[in-house]
């Protein structure tokens, strides 16, 4: 199967211009997975883990839905990071319900580059 993570990358802004890949830190995109982001109305921090779990080989589960979310990780299900309009989508979503604010490019190149690993 060809690989589509340079169009992903550069969906997601990671590429820093056509071609050239930004340094990305799988370490950096582990610990700000697992960091508990304050939220606006003062309510607990959330984190990835909240929905999505520290293990990305199994389900995760919404935190408000309570829907099942289908492992994260590559090695479980070969679909994910495939689609890279699904991989912008996501994150922008959980980034803002998450973080509060768009991830950077730069904490997307980490959190894919976390994901992975997996």
């Amino acid at each position: 199967m060809k690989s589509v993570l340079p169009a992903i990358l550069f969906a997601a802004g990671v590429l820093a211009s056509p071609g050239v890949l930004r340094a990305t830190d799988a370490a950096a995109g582990a610990a700000a997975w697992v960091k508990a982001y304050p939220q606006a109305d003062g309510s607990a921090g959330r984190s990835c883990v909240t929905c999505h779990g520290r293990d990305l080989t199994a389900p995760g589960r919404h935190a408000v839905t309570h829907k099942v979310i289908e492992p994260l990780a590559p090695s479980m299900n070969p679909q994910r990071l495939t689609d890279s309009a699904k991989v912008e989508k996501w994150l922008l979503r959980n980034c803002r319900w998450t973080l509060g604010r768009e991830c950077s490019p730069q904490e997307k190149a980490n959190f894919i580059s976390y994901i992975r690993t997996q």
